[in-house]
Parts: structure tokens; C-alpha cells; sequence
């Protein structure tokens, strides 16, 4: 494999002068959003557990009937600790140590509320295709060791935790699901994956089922917040339907390797805030996970025991279109981006989206388009 490059942003700083490169992040990146200054704790911290730290701030008006809403989102990615050839109760508990050492510094940045990457507590073994020993680390959303431990965290750091893990429920049927605890350590539900891939490795099917939750919001202290995990970022309509139910803060914890999805990861978060004007949350793992046994895709290329890069690169974006920085596409992160809930109202003041959506027609034609017997608009003109 290819040596990774760490940065998009460091290789821009390298070969542009701090003019270009402030004109160049005005085009790419859209309004300055200025770095967050830590404390010397939280910076050394995270330096002494080797991790990236990074902050930044989206700019908002302020109003003058209303008072600034600010809150401080933390995303977390990381790279499994142990060999997927150890037992998965050490796997799993090795994990939780890291991203405990890493909510630690985010509670010292002021964090307010978390999200963790998709299926967190384990490797992504779902490329595999392989159910033993993987399916071992399913657990209950309420009651699993993953959602015990956290709530002692979200309590003690007074966080909003999301927790992304591989549900087992009460009738033995697996999900991919986001558990989320409020900041006194209580769980107030959770949401599962809407849209379950079949790309080459990608296939996850035989895991776990598509959801039937729906498109909930959760209304809390920090902001009214939704999950759409991983594959669902490629369905407009699903972004939407949670914007549709007043969410402001919108998590995407995923898991996507460069070779698949890279020219795609900057994008459609980042459109997914502007048609729906909230904040969204692009949240990727980091690392290469080898497996015991090796694997196809069914796509005719040689058997393998690695899935590919997870490069990370998490960031965040703002309802007006301006967004973060990645983290780095080859080491463990923290982003904290600090917020003001009231630009999402703003946003949709200036735009009118929410007014010139036309649900009505859109309604109308959706249904018509989900029958079989569905005949395309097309005006042949040859």
C-alpha cells in the first residue's frame, strides 16, 4: 500500500503562500471559521496520548430577540488498538481505554456533546463477511457493557454521548444502531441505520436489518439532534427527513476506505447542511484493520486480508455552507467545533428552503415513483 499523507490542508500550506492559501480556503471551505485556543492541559494531553487535537469556531450574528445558543460538538476518530486476532472482550475493552484517554481532553475543551465513529467498539469486520467471532461483539443498545461504561462518562463529564455499536436485541436480531446518553448518564434513545450497503466489501446485509425507527430526533439540553450513520449520507432523502423533524445537529459516524469513497466524503455532508440548513457531523475511522482469514469482493481482484485505508478526515459543517479542516486521514482525532444553534433559523430566513421546498409535489411524486408500475417523466425528442 501507498505511504498516506496525513493533511489535504498541510499540503496546501506547504506550497501556497498565507495569502493563496486564505483566498483558496475562502473557496474551498467558505466562511473562516477561527481555531478554538485550548488550555495547556487539554493541548498536552492529548500530545502525551498521541492524538490529534483541533478546534474551530463557526461564526453567527447575533440576534436581537433571541440569546446566542453556543454549544461545543466533539467527533472522535481512531484507529483500532489490539490485532483482530486477539479475543474481542480484549479488543472491545482495549477500545474503550483509548476513547476514554480521548473524552477525557474533550471534556477539558468544554465539549458538550460527542459522537463516536460507526461500529466504535470493534473492528469493521462486516467487510469480512465472516459472522464468528464478530458477531460475539453485538450488544444491547440499553444494557451492554459499551452503554454501562459510557453512562458513567456522560455523567461524570456532564456530555451528551452518541454511541454507535452493533445492537443485539431481546430476539436475537442485530442492528447498526446509535445509542445516545444524556449528560446525566441516562440513555433517551436511540436510532438505527435506515440504508444498509451492498458495495463489493461493503455488503453488510447478512448482519443486521434495515431500520425500522425511522427518522427520529433527539431533543436535548445541546440541541435537537439526529444520526444518520454511515451509507445513509448517500440518500438525500434521508438527511432530509431529519431536518424535516427539527434536528440542528446531525451525525454521520461512519466507516469508508479511500479507494471507495474519498472524492465523495467532502461533499455530501457538507451539501446535506446547506439543503437542510443544520450542522453536520462527518465522522470517519482512521487505520488499516488486517484480518486472520483472508477475503473477496466478488469483483474478480485477488483475496485479501485488509479492507482498505480508513482515512478519517472528519469534519464539520455549517447550515451556511462553511466548514472545518479534516482531522488527519492517518492519525486518531478530536475535532471540537464550537456553535451557535440560532444560525440554523438564520439560514433558513436568508435561503427560504424550508418555504420553497414544494413537499406537496415532491409527496405526490415520491409515491407514485415507490409503485412498480412507475412510468418516468420523459418527453422523447428524438
Amino acid at each position: 500500500m501507498a505511504t498516506q499523507f496525513a493533511r489535504i490542508e498541510d499540503t496546501l500550506e506547504k506550497h501556497l503562500s498565507p495569502e493563496e492559501l486564505a483566498e483558496v480556503r475562502r473557496i474551498l471551505y467558505g466562511e473562516e471559521t477561527p481555531t478554538i485556543q485550548f488550555t495547556e492541559e487539554a493541548i498536552n494531553l492529548a500530545k502525551q496520548r498521541d492524538f490529534e487535537l483541533r478546534g474551530y469556531r463557526f461564526q453567527c450574528p447575533a440576534e436581537q430577540t433571541r440569546m446566542p445558543r453556543i454549544v461545543r460538538v466533539g467527533i472522535i476518530q481512531n484507529a483500532i488498538v489490539r490485532p483482530t486476532t486477539d479475543p474481542v472482550e480484549e479488543q472491545r475493552r482495549a477500545i474503550h481505554h483509548r476513547v476514554a484517554e480521548i473524552l477525557e481532553v474533550a471534556a477539558k475543551a468544554g465539549v458538550n456533546v460527542i459522537c463516536f465513529q460507526e461500529a466504535w467498539t470493534m473492528p469493521f469486520a462486516f467487510c469480512t463477511r465472516e459472522k464468528a467471532p464478530w458477531t460475539e461483539l453485538a450488544e444491547s443498545a440499553e444494557h451492554g457493557p459499551t452503554t454501562t461504561f459510557l453512562k458513567t462518562l456522560a455523567a461524570k463529564h456532564n456530555m451528551i454521548i452518541i454511541s454507535p455499536i452493533l445492537e443485539r436485541d431481546d430476539s436475537d436480531v442485530m442492528w447498526n444502531t446509535a445509542v445516545v446518553i444524556n449528560q446525566t448518564g441516562q440513555v433517551i434513545g436511540k436510532t438505527r441505520k435506515n440504508h444498509i450497503p451492498r458495495v463489493g466489501d461493503f455488503n453488510e446485509s447478512t448482519y443486521y436489518m434495515e431500520s425500522t425507527l425511522g427518522h427520529p430526533v433527539f431533543d436535548t439540553k445541546f440541541g435537537k439532534i439526529g444520526i444518520n450513520i454511515c451509507y445513509g449520507r448517500h440518500h438525500p432523502q434521508n438527511w432530509m427527513m431529519f431536518g424535516l423533524n427539527g434536528a440542528e445537529l446531525v451525525f454521520n459516524p461512519s466507516a469508508t476506505v479511500g479507494g471507495l469513497s474519498e472524492p465523495l466524503w467532502s461533499i455530501e455532508a457538507r451539501c446535506a447542511a446547506i439543503a437542510n440548513s443544520f450542522y453536520t457531523f462527518a465522522i470517519n475511522r482512521v487505520g488499516t484493520e488486517t484480518f486472520p482469514n483472508e477475503f473477496t469482493s466478488a469483483d474478480g481482484k485477488p483475496a485479501h486480508k485488509d479492507f482498505g485505508h480508513f482515512y478519517g478526515s472528519s469534519y464539520a459543517t455549517a447550515p451556511n455552507g462553511s466548514r472545518t479542516p479534516g482531522l488527519s486521514r492517518v492519525k486518531d482525532g478530536l475535532l471540537v467545533t464550537e456553535l451557535d444553534l440560532n444560525l440554523c433559523r438564520q439560514v433558513k430566513d436568508h435561503w427560504g428552503i424550508r418555504m420553497t421546498q414544494r413537499l406537496e409535489m415532491y409527496g405526490e411524486k415520491f409515491t407514485k415513483a415507490a409503485k412498480p408500475d412507475y412510468k418516468p417523466e420523459i418527453i422523447n425528442g428524438n
